[in-house]
């Protein structure tokens, strides 16, 4: 897959689901959102997790924590970042750095069973330490840790297999999540 591609497709979602918020009618705001795949990133150093503007065919620098998480995001309804913190030193304690290499920590969070696709249920989130070449970037650090699937456009779908078939799909504010 290119990288424009898949990087077309992140900022694709991302334009429907501004669309998506900005053309609604405020009548029907908390009725549909998005469930899809949140990209965060946190600089080296940083302990807190920023929503990432582009898709991660960006550099990613040594010492930074890459998160994804599974989640539902509607006008009023942001989208949540991965719930376990961003800590690069706790996460990435048991891998050595290496000469010619960087280390990126990797945080996984599969949301809640809230907005679960029907008939999946939520796997456990986790953390890993990736250790890889100095120029990859954040879908490589990503595709050393998980199984990928991303659509076409280079959304990415599924992660370990979750959800199964589904991409990016719009669907009905859970309960839980409103107001």
């Amino acid at each position: 897959m290119n990288v424009n591609r898949k990087l077309s497709g992140v900022i694709s979602l991302a334009l429907l689901i501004t669309a998506s918020i900005t053309l609604s009618p405020m009548a029907s705001a908390a009725d549909k959102g998005w469930r899809y795949w949140g990209y965060y990133q946190a600089a080296p150093g940083a302990k807190t997790w920023t929503a990432a503007l582009t898709g991660p065919t960006v550099d990613v620098k040594n010492g930074a924590v890459e998160g994804w998480s599974f989640v539902f995001s509607a006008d009023d309804v942001p989208s949540i970042a991965p719930a376990i913190k961003p800590n690069f030193a706790e996460i990435c304690r048991k891998v050595k750095a290496k000469k010619g290499m960087k280390r990126i920590a990797l945080v996984i969070d599969f949301g809640s069973p809230s907005y679960a696709p029907k008939g999946e249920k939520v796997k456990k989130s986790f953390t890993t330490c990736v250790r890889t070449a100095k120029t990859s970037q954040g879908i490589d650090v990503l595709g050393q840790a998980v199984k990928v699937r991303a659509a076409e456009s280079g959304l990415i779908c599924g992660l370990n297999g979750y959800p199964k078939k589904e991409c990016g799909v719009e669907i009905s504010t859970p309960a839980a999540l409103k107001k």
